[in-house]
């Protein structure tokens, strides 16, 4: 028998879910037969409804095998980073992170430990924010994420109930993200909107616009205006009204204007002209923007946060 005490980060959780971070070497159709067989007590009596919500200092007696609760070994392996963090912002809340362009948020195919994720955590380890002796199943989470070739602005909450929001936040769109790119030749129209369809194939990872559309094709919307040209390159601002996946990247190259360093949908040979390995794409602008009640996140709404080290905007400085 294992007794677990809920705590801040825990509470406001259905209870299945709770278990399943709990216990990740648990196949979900045992979970529910132990929901079923009285092997989950709340405060001395057996809960079968896995939707039961946990409150704050609610005592669960868990009467399952132990083997259940191992965590992976490599769960700790943030303790070994020596944080390495571009901090844009940072509150008891969140942190906005201007994440290094070539870093993966999250651990990659290979298991690297060296991941955005972690470093955040390691971070607010060494802080004394985060402990995971302390935890039952809450960990620092980003809200957002960015290709591994796109720098940029990603926000990580450090509680579950900043956490909530946030997401809730970025899947109704209550705050604006903008980006910076350079594409190749200049744009007829100084800025506008851009509508296609979007294929994903999977097995070439990589993304076809269409004008029209046809099976398997999402709506992407693109709105663009251009800041600066030179030298038949344009410095132009993007904001993303739909995400897909290589949105800008590929919306851009559909019109024949792709991004410069672009390798999968850019022009190599221009890529190499101007030494540009990896495309000139970058999250630097984010405004909260919150039309519904944002709980402890409140004092958010309106604040705008900027990313000031975006590597290819000297060639339109000098």
């Amino acid at each position: 028998m294992k007794e677990i005490i809920i705590t801040k980060n825990d509470s406001d959780q259905r209870l299945d879910k709770f278990l399943t971070k709990l216990c990740p070497g648990m196949p979900q159709a045992m979970l529910y037969k132990s929901l079923r067989k009285d092997c989950v007590k709340v405060n001395g009596k057996h809960i079968k409804d896995g939707a039961f919500r946990l409150n704050e200092g609610d005592v669960l007696k868990l009467f399952l095998k132990d083997e259940f609760f191992e965590k992976s070994s490599s769960e700790n392996d943030f303790m070994n980073l020596t944080p390495d963090l571009n901090i844009v912002y940072e509150d008891e809340n969140i942190l906005l992170i201007d994440k290094k362009v070539g870093m993966v948020v999250h651990a990659d195919d290979e298991g690297s430990s060296d991941c955005l994720i972690n470093h955040i955590k390691s971070y607010l380890y060494k802080k004394g924010e985060y402990n995971p002796v302390d935890e039952n199943t809450f960990v620092p989470s980003l809200c957002n994420r960015l290709d591994r070739n796109t720098g940029g602005i990603v926000i990580a909450a450090k509680n579950a109930e900043a956490l909530r929001i946030m997401n809730q936040k970025v899947k109704d769109r209550e705050m604006k993200k903008l980006y910076l790119c350079i594409v190749l030749g200049t744009l007829t129209k100084k800025s506008g909107e851009l509508k296609g369809y979007l294929f994903k194939d999977e097995k070439e990872k990589r993304v076809y616009v269409y004008n029209t559309s046809k099976k398997g094709t999402k709506t992407i919307i693109t709105k663009y205006k251009v800041l600066k040209e030179k030298n038949d390159l344009s410095l132009v601002e993007v904001e993303l009204v739909t995400g897909r996946t290589h949105q800008i990247r590929a919306h851009f190259a559909s019109i024949g204007h792709p991004l410069l360093g672009d390798g999968k949908y850019g022009i190599n040979q221009i890529n190499k002209k101007y030494g540009m390995t990896t495309q000139a794409l970058y999250s630097y602008k984010l405004k909260f923007e919150f039309s519904t009640d944002a709980g402890i996140l409140n004092y958010l709404n309106g604040k705008e946060f900027k990313a000031n080290n975006v590597f290819f905007s000297n060639m339109f400085l000098n």
